[in-house]
C-alpha cells in the first residue's frame, strides 16, 4: 500500500479526493490535513510516501510549503487555478491536477505508480542540486529572480517589495511566508519588515545594517541574531 495524506482546506475538494483513492484501491490515507502546519505535523511523525497538495491554503500556500522540506515525499499539486502551472515546475511533483478532478484524469496520475514504487525512473534520475532561484508572481506574471540578485526584501502589510539592483518587484505574500522560502545561508531576517541578503551586506552599525544604497533598521528582536552572525565571521 502507498501511504498518502491530502493537504487540502476545501471539505468538497478533501472528498473528491478521498473517493478517488478509495475506488483506486492501492493507497493507504494516512491523514487529511487544513493547513501545511498539520501537514508538517504528520510528516514528522510517521513515513509519508505521497502528498495531495493544494496550493492555496490558508497560512503558507502549498508551493512555500515545498520549498521549506529537504526532502519531501513525491507530491502531486491541486488547484483551481491553472497559472500556477509554471511555477509548479521548480518543483519534482507527480503531476498537477486542475480541480474539478475526475476520476479518469486522476487516474492517469495515479497510473505513474506501479508495483507499490513511486517513480522508480525519475528517482534514477533525480539530481539534487541546490536552488539558486525563485519565482516571483508580480502584475500576473512569474519572474525568475536568482538569490544572486536579491538586495533585500521590504515588508508592506500582505506585499513585499523585492531589491535587486536593477528593478524592484511588488507580490502578495507575508514576510514569514518568503523568510521560510529563502535559504538560511544566504537570507537574513533583521527587522519584522525587513531581509536582507548577507552576501550584500556593507557594513553593520549601531542599529543599523549599510546594503547597496540603502540603510536598514536592526529590530530590537533580531539583534542578537544579528551579532551572532557577525561574531562567526569574525
Amino acid at each position: 500500500m502507498i501511504k498518502c495524506i491530502i493537504v487540502e482546506d476545501e471539505l468538497l475538494a478533501q472528498q473528491v479526493i478521498e473517493s478517488h483513492l478509495a475506488k483506486a484501491g492501492r493507497f493507504e490515507l494516512v491523514a487529511v490535513c487544513n493547513n501545511a502546519m498539520e501537514a508538517r505535523d504528520v510528516l514528522n511523525q510517521q513515513e509519508v510516501d505521497l502528498i495531495f497538495l493544494d496550493i492555496q491554503l490558508p497560512g503558507m500556500t502549498g508551493l512555500n510549503f515545498l520549498r521549506t522540506m529537504p526532502d519531501p515525499p513525491l507530491v502531486v499539486l491541486t488547484t483551481a487555478y491553472s497559472e500556477y502551472a509554471l511555477e509548479s515546475y521548480e518543483f519534482n511533483v507527480i503531476d498537477y491536477l486542475l480541480k474539478p478532478i475526475s476520476f479518469e484524469r486522476f487516474c492517469k496520475t495515479v497510473n505513474k505508480i506501479s508495483d507499490g514504487r513511486l517513480f522508480a525512473q525519475p528517482e534514477k534520475e533525480k539530481v539534487n542540486l541546490p536552488a539558486d532561484h525563485i519565482f516571483i508572481k508580480s502584475n500576473s506574471k512569474f519572474f525568475k529572480v536568482n538569490y544572486t540578485e536579491i538586495i533585500y526584501i521590504e515588508g508592506m502589510k500582505d506585499y513585499l517589495k523585492i531589491h535587486t539592483g536593477e528593478y524592484t518587484l511588488v507580490t502578495h505574500q507575508t514576510m514569514n511566508e518568503m523568510e521560510q522560502s529563502l535559504p538560511a545561508q544566504q537570507f537574513m531576517r533583521v527587522h519584522k519588515s525587513y531581509i536582507v541578503s548577507l552576501p550584500r551586506i556593507k557594513s553593520i552599525f549601531g542599529n543599523s545594517i549599510e546594503i547597496s544604497k540603502a540603510t536598514i533598521p536592526i529590530g530590537l528582536n533580531y539583534k542578537e541574531k544579528v551579532m551572532s552572525f557577525i561574531s562567526r565571521k569574525i
